[in-house]
């Protein structure tokens, strides 16, 4: 039995040629790239070669490209380095009510240090209104931190719209984007959208684990998290995992967002026209979400139950985040969403080697899925 796997917002495959770069690099260009001698040059190159990959894919200058461990350090690196460094100009971050765990935790951590948090509602679309931002943003607020897309139902948030608020009602502040889920997927144009700092991940684009990047705007001061070498200028110290970070750009190099996009589409538009057929599906994304992503409830069965159920067919979908490890969602309940379609609730999220066999496959074990647990029930 072939597998269907339909959850990457959780992880993607690594594409054959990023592992094979990371391979290479493990095993023949191994050198510490901060060594002086030959084989810690050639690393260094890889390295540079790498930043400028990365760059170019968000249009902004190498040297405001730093390597990080993911998104997770990323957003930690930002929200405490930006409070840290900017304590004395004001205590107030805004933010959404449905941004990543490691923006959400962080902003807790800040609370209880006796920072004040807005955190912004979305509509029922999953889209936060301008008007919050316009209300929000004060002479006090130091930073705010938006995601682009939503990693449960698909949102899009419109940064650039967002960025010009921002800069209008507080100039200084710092304007963070979570870009994880964007990445790779629609075109990111920080340095046109005011955006001061912006992170991606290796995973989510189908380069390995562990690895991400973080664009800082040349002049945006944030205190480093770490402390020890000098390595990226000191704000993310620390031996640069080179097999990891080349095997990223390897990645990054086989974007090809248009017709990835126009793909995604084709198997959005096909799934939520075959689920309209089943009288006990909803679908809780909105029409104008990222198509790679739709979250549906499944009426009377628990999300749990079904995702195994799936999972006994090879169909790999996710309940939520797969950060949340099964705990109810909060990005669901901030759409005002009812416990039981928050209780039912299934991720099916798409990637550039889905195919319209994946969606009959998870269509036909749903359907199956719904007839025995109901039965069952």
């Amino acid at each position: 039995m072939s597998e269907h796997y339909l959850d990457n917002c959780a992880t993607t495959v690594t594409s054959e040629k990023a592992a094979q770069k990371a391979l290479a690099m493990m095993t023949s260009e191994y050198g510490n790239p901060s060594s002086l001698h030959r084989k810690g040059l050639r690393a260094e190159l890889e390295l540079t070669n790498a930043r400028e990959i990365i760059a170019e894919s968000l249009s902004v200058d190498a040297s405001e490209i730093y390597f990080t461990s993911g998104s997770t350090e990323s957003n930690n690196t930002v929200v405490f380095g930006v409070s840290n460094a900017k304590r004395r100009s004001g205590n107030k971050i805004v933010t959404t009510a449905i941004e990543h765990s490691s923006v959400m935790e962080a902003c807790k951590k800040l609370e209880s240090d006796g920072f004040e948090v807005i955190y912004l509602k979305p509509d029922e679309s999953g889209v936060v209104p301008m008007s919050a931002f316009e209300d929000a943003v004060d002479e006090n607020t130091i930073l705010v931190c938006v995601m682009a897309v939503n990693n449960e139902i698909g949102s899009v948030q419109n940064i650039e719209r967002i960025g010009k608020i921002v800069k209008r009602k507080n100039p200084d502040a710092i304007f963070h984007c979570d870009a994880v889920q964007a990445y790779g997927k629609m075109v990111l144009k920080p340095k046109k959208w005011n955006v001061d700092t912006l992170c991606v991940s290796s995973h989510k684009v189908h380069g390995p684990k562990g690895v991400g990047a973080l664009y800082i705007k040349k002049g945006v001061r944030i205190t480093p998290l770490l402390y020890g070498g000098e390595q990226q200028k000191k704000t993310r110290p620390g031996t640069e995992c080179a097999p990891l970070i080349a095997a990223f750009s390897v990645a990054v190099n086989e974007f090809d967002i248009a017709n990835n996009r126009e793909h995604a589409i084709n198997l959005n538009n096909y799934l939520k026209s075959e689920l309209k057929k089943i009288d006990c599906v909803t679908v809780n994304s909105a029409d104008n979400a990222l198509p790679y992503v739709l979250n549906i409830s499944v009426k009377g069965i628990k999300s749990e139950t079904m995702l195994h159920y799936l999972e006994e067919d090879d169909v790999y979908v996710s309940s939520s985040s797969a950060c949340a490890k099964g705990k109810k969602s909060y990005v669901l309940k901030a759409l005002n969403l009812p416990d039981d379609r928050i209780d039912t609730s299934l991720r099916i999220s798409f990637s550039k080697y889905n195919t319209i066999e994946d969606v009959d496959a998870f269509l036909a074990s749903l359907k199956k899925g719904i007839e025995t647990l109901a039965r069952i029930k």
